[in-house]
């Protein structure tokens, strides 16, 4: 752990951030669920920390009893199979880093139990893929993530939760299938940093804190077992897909980039629904915003703006800066408040804006009060980022959660 596993502290402690990452060519499905590597590679957009991230802190000493793991302040499983996978990578790497040596840094991260504290920036509710940035941390405190090479963390990132290895690079990134059975070239790289594209923003939809009604682990696995579009989407679409994407990213191309997360998301969908039994991550809000970006691009008479839908009913929409104010007074109209008109809107500040009367005829139908509750603006952002002031840490000297 870098700066801090000193051979002669009993107590060594490093505090790592890291951010949600948003799939715009998604990842639905694993061809080895051990090794978690995905039937397709995927393309993604890291958000940015300021607004959404996962801080995590690891501590290590020869005090600790056993392996313990705190989420949100809350005592968690530390031996759920896939923290105990990242674990047993960090250790492998700390090794392999080392060159095989029994110093007394090595000895610590591979011998000392170990205590992991973990707390997102962002509600629960918000529906995004916190684990993502969890075990994306994780990687990056337990190995020195300003010492080493982002792909092999991502490796060690992608052993807790699949789509955590995109989260070990900022701006835009690619999460190569790989063709190895052990998994060695499953990895992610960027394919452009996050000043690639300084206009891109993103607002996410928030409708629902409710529980998915099929865990993503379990929806994929029925997917990969029975969808015979899921395959087809795999071995197809998903290739071509990917190289159009990257051009459309390249080459700022909104319009280009805008229809293409639009289709793969509802492709996504549709090999949910093509699973039997079906699955519904969506719900009749999300619906409702999917009609209201057409009718918005329409009235436009180009893509203004782009919705796509993880395994839930939160839309994250892509727009580019201009069109922020107009369309999140759009979503206003469409969803008014319910009681927090003040805190409507978070993260990056959104102005005010007038409607066309034009435009609310064709755009806002009949309005649903207190849909939305609440949306946050960001935009793309850097990858994981270690943490130098101690009183960042989320553990204390005793090895447990600060207050």
């Amino acid at each position: 752990v870098p700066g801090a596993m000193a051979a002669e502290r009993a107590l060594a402690m490093a505090t790592c951030t890291a951010p949600v990452n948003i799939a715009v060519i998604k990842y639905w499905g694993k061809r080895d669920t051990d090794l978690i590597l995905p039937i397709n590679s995927s393309l993604s957009v890291t958000l940015h920390q300021d607004q959404l991230k996962t801080t995590t802190t690891a501590a290590a000493s020869r005090d600790f009893t056993e392996d313990r793991l705190w989420l949100n302040g809350t005592e968690a499983d530390v031996g759920h199979p896939r923290v105990q996978a990242c674990l047993r990578e960090v250790r492998r790497l700390a090794r392999k880093r080392r060159g095989g040596s029994e110093d007394a840094a090595t000895l610590g991260l591979l011998s000392y139990k170990v205590h992991v504290a973990s707390e997102n920036n962002f509600p629960t509710a918000a529906g995004l893929a916190s684990s993502a940035a969890g075990y994306a941390c994780l990687g990056g405190c337990g190995t020195g993530h300003g010492g080493g090479r982002r792909d092999e963390l991502s490796e060690v990132a992608r052993r807790g939760s699949g789509s955590a290895c995109r989260s070990m690079w900022g701006g835009f990134v690619q999460w190569q299938r790989g063709e190895r059975p052990d998994g060695t070239d499953s990895l992610a790289h960027q394919v452009a940093p996050e000043t690639h594209w300084p206009e891109l923003r993103v607002l996410v939809l928030v409708v629902s804190g409710q529980k998915k009604p099929v865990a993503s682990t379990v929806g994929m696995q029925t997917s990969v077992e029975t969808s015979p579009l899921l395959k087809h989407r795999a071995e197809v679409v998903v290739p071509e897909r990917l190289a159009q994407m990257m051009r459309h990213i390249r080459e700022r191309d909104f319009e280009g980039f805008g229809q293409l997360a639009m289709r793969d998301s509802n492709q996504f969908h549709a090999t949910c629904l093509d699973t039997f039994p079906p699955i519904f991550y969506l719900n009749d809000l999300s619906r409702h915003i999917i009609a209201l970006a057409h009718r918005y691009n329409a009235h436009h008479g180009h893509t203004k703006v782009a919705y796509t839908f993880d395994a839930g009913p939160n839309a994250v929409i892509f727009t580019l800066a201009d069109t922020v104010d107009e369309f999140v007074e759009v979503v206003r109209r469409s969803f008014p408040p319910a009681a927090n008109g003040d805190q409507f809107v978070r993260g990056l500040p959104v102005g005010s804006a007038a409607l066309p009367q034009e435009l609310v005829a064709a755009v806002v139908t009949e309005p649903v009060p207190g849909a939305v509750q609440y949306i946050l603006h960001t935009k793309p952002g850097p990858g994981p980022q270690l943490v130098d002031d101690p009183s960042q840490h989320l553990l204390g000297a005793d090895g447990l959660p600060r207050r």
